[in-house]
């Protein structure tokens, strides 16, 4: 269970990628800092929690970005932000938001919502309000990646405007709060 990755939900890949994020940054500090989780740790960890019931370790139920903060605090002592938009449309109005969470953090966020059930790692935002791109890494990719530019080719990699997000969606924004 702990390296196979397929049919498992997209955001515990999202959230492994956020806890390697964290893993680089206390690197750097520490002698010796905590690697990524696994699913198994991921799960054993929400049911240590009392978050998930014991049936969930060992399950394929998905988790959201509510979980993906859980998990940040509890495997690096990391705290993070939830920040709820009722509707695609309003993301726009969290862009300057997103843009101060980069310029003082820096750490990728995990963007989940309802409708798609996709989770998306956003690693960076261009523009201001309604004339935004996300940075969006889709963590459905799988395989080894013989040109980095074929991620972007293939739509793994991509700047996404803010207007193509769905308006009848809510959004979860996950903010590691990493502190040097």
């Amino acid at each position: 269970m702990a390296n196979c990755i397929h049919g498992w939900g997209c955001a515990y890949r999202t959230l492994q990628s956020l806890c390697s994020w964290v893993h680089f940054q206390q690197k750097q500090t520490s002698a010796s800092p905590r690697h990524p989780p696994t699913i198994a740790d991921i799960q054993k960890a929400l049911v240590e929690m009392q978050d998930k019931p014991a049936s969930f370790a060992g399950s394929k139920d998905w988790i959201g970005s509510v979980e993906v903060g859980l998990c940040i605090d509890y495997f690096y002592d990391v705290p993070c932000k939830i920040v709820h938009i009722n509707s695609g449309s309003e993301i726009p109005d969290k862009i300057a938001e997103l843009t101060e969470h980069y310029r003082s953090i820096g750490s990728p966020v995990m963007m989940g919502e309802d409708t798609d059930n996709s989770s998306k790692g956003i690693f960076g935002v261009c523009g201001t309000g309604n004339d935004s791109y996300l940075l969006i890494v889709d963590p459905h990719y799988h395989g080894t990646v013989q040109d980095p530019q074929d991620l972007q080719q293939n739509g793994w990699v991509k700047w996404q405007h803010v207007r193509d997000f769905k308006s009848d969606s809510f959004y979860n924004f996950c903010l590691p709060l990493y502190k040097q």
